[in-house]
């Protein structure tokens, strides 16, 4: 089994960025938002055939309003907050890992995850960097951020998902997909029976991964 490695980081006066050490070297990585959320679902990708992945998982702001949080994760609120939060999440942690792990791999070897509010900074990502992140793994994404009219070309694959039960984030994630599927991108949208919350997520991040990875 593998290792949770935490970080803490001079943004926003100390954030803190977990990483799930596979017990083999990575031949994957996801990048995440909500980290100390997503990064232990690392190990759930062990007892599977995924190849040895390496989560990283930067956490949520501590703010108690939620819209710190959803300003960071989404472009259409606040420019300035997000974009110091881009600038986090895309350069300084994805260099601390290259520089501390020694893992850099290309696109089509990373993915980039998020779930509810962080499947906004996943879809983000994966859009305005399609250079960096080759995946998008996007659980119950909110309705903040919509699909922009003009897409870049080429786009990363995406895995999309909602439950049952939240028929509102099925609503985002089918825009989404038809978005992306309208600019060629390489779509894969599920539903599954639940409702939003974390064991409904965590059961889905194997499938994810196996589908980008494998």
């Amino acid at each position: 089994m593998g290792e949770l490695v935490t970080e803490t980081f001079e943004y926003d006066g100390g954030r803190q960025v977990s990483v799930y050490v596979p017990a083999e070297p990575p031949e994957a990585i996801v990048f995440a938002g909500d980290g100390q959320l997503i990064t232990p679902w690392g190990r759930d990708l062990e007892q599977t055939d995924v190849p040895p992945t390496m989560v990283v998982g930067a956490h949520r702001t501590d703010d108690s309003d939620e819209m710190v949080r959803i300003e960071e994760y989404s472009p259409s609120f606040n420019t300035e907050r997000f974009a110091a939060h881009e600038k986090f999440f895309v350069e300084d942690v994805r260099e601390w890992v290259r520089s501390c792990f020694g893992v850099a791999l290309p696109a089509e070897r990373t993915a980039v995850c998020g779930v509810s509010a962080s499947a906004e900074l996943a879809l983000a990502m994966g859009v305005r960097h399609p250079d960096l992140y080759g995946a998008i793994f996007a659980a119950s994404p909110g309705g903040g951020y919509r699909p922009p009219e003009v897409m870049p070309s080429p786009l990363p694959r995406a895995y999309l998902v909602a439950g049952t039960l939240e028929p509102w984030f099925m609503e985002n994630a089918a825009r989404w997909a038809d978005a992306l599927r309208d600019a060629n991108a390489d779509v894969v949208i599920t539903e599954r029976e639940g409702d939003h919350g974390d064991p409904f997520w965590q059961a889905e991040f194997p499938l994810m991964a196996s589908w980008a990875f494998n």
